[in-house]
């Protein structure tokens, strides 16, 4: 893993040599590229011909070699179709039917490249009442239950983008790119991945699932073991109006932290019982107010207590675990997060900044059809 750019000619990761058309677009397909990118896969990234040079800041779009093409130009269209015949994985995340009436859709597509992965992001996926209808993430993981579970008493809160986008689209998107890939070796076929951000989201549901059909977690919020109604899983403020999380579900840890603060013995014995969470709810959140944040780090960190401070963004780069890891590199005067996972023999790497490379629909085809 590095944070400098790979060589244009030199690609380096597990997925080195695997080709892939995107089809830009926004939120969850991008995020999905930049990890195949990442990996060592060659990104070649299709814009509208208006569309703008990529910030260096942009770091979703790191990783790509950028063409742009009208699609409803027929030349330009069918240059289009012959980096597909080249290619490995196509990526789209337009509406179901888009690619179709574009002439780009799975049925073409295959018929020039019978091994290709035909990824389709979306948010409701290619079927159902909903398919056509506009949305975002927060919709998206309204319906699957996800949203419903998530923040205060009182109200949902939305969980950036992280669980619908990026969790239920992009992570299972990648995931079936993936399996196809593994499949069509043996089968010399490809086939369409219909990731919808509704399904994945739903997936990443399932202990919760689990759970309520057991009686086991009730949907009301901040009254459940991981959504902040056990004391024990929760974040606290500190005395310099900063904040702190405590995980420790396991009674042992649970045990241990409460030796490492001084309370009583007998405390840790009443983990589990519900009705004493609100008064050791308060109780320490009375204790956490007494110290500052660092105070609680210097006492608490790197402890078996399951304890870690709330860093901002500005300040989590700067946390010696992930500085000892490298979790963030600086790719000129740009913060990018390093790419994840990690290998041990095919390590990856940042390709390209968002924005350097940019070709021809001509050199692009003539460079793949080589």
């Amino acid at each position: 893993m590095t944070g400098t750019p790979s060589s244009a000619s030199v690609r380096q990761g597990p997925l080195a040599g695997l080709q892939v058309v995107e089809m830009a677009g926004i939120g969850p397909g991008p995020f999905a590229c930049m990890l195949l990118a990442d990996m060592g896969a060659e990104v070649l990234s299709v814009h509208r011909p208006d569309a703008p040079r990529a910030d260096p800041r942009q770091i979703v779009q790191r990783g790509r070699t950028v063409v742009h093409a009208d699609l409803k130009d027929t030349a330009a269209r069918e240059q289009v179709l012959t980096l597909i015949a080249h290619a490995d994985v196509l990526v789209e995340g337009f509406r179901p039917g888009v690619m179709e009436r574009l002439g780009l859709g799975p049925d073409s597509a295959l018929a020039r490249q019978p091994r290709l992965v035909y990824g389709r992001m979306t948010g409701w996926g290619q079927q159902g009442p909903l398919a056509q209808a506009a949305g975002h993430d927060l919709n998206y993981i309204a319906i699957t239950g996800a949203l419903h579970a998530i923040g205060p008493a009182e109200r949902p809160v939305p969980p950036l983008n992280l669980v619908g986008d990026y969790g239920g689209g992009s992570l299972y998107l990648v995931v079936g790119i993936l399996a196809a890939l593994h499949e069509a070796r043996a089968s010399g076929k490809g086939q369409v991945v219909d990731a919808a951000i509704v399904d994945g989201s739903a997936s990443l549901m399932a202990q919760f699932i689990d759970w309520q059909q057991r009686g086991l977690h009730s949907e009301r919020r901040e009254s459940n073991a991981l959504d902040g109604g056990a004391p024990w899983y929760a974040v606290y403020e500190t005395s310099d109006g900063l904040h702190v999380s405590l995980g420790a579900i396991e009674p042992a840890f649970f045990a241990q932290f409460c030796e490492a603060v001084g309370l009583p013995a007998d405390l840790s014995e009443k983990q589990n019982d519900r009705a004493q969470w609100p008064s050791m709810r308060a109780a320490l959140a009375a204790l956490f107010r007494e110290r500052t944040r660092a105070e609680w780090q210097a006492l608490l960190e790197g402890t078996d207590a399951c304890f870690a401070a709330v860093l901002p963004l500005s300040e989590a780069r700067q946390h010696p675990h992930l500085q000892a890891r490298g979790t963030f590199v600086d790719v000129g005067d740009v913060v990018h997060p390093a790419p994840a996972p990690r290998f041990s023999r095919t390590p990856s790497a940042i390709a390209s900044v968002p924005g350097e490379r940019v070709a021809t629909l001509d050199d692009a085809v003539r460079a793949w059809a080589r």
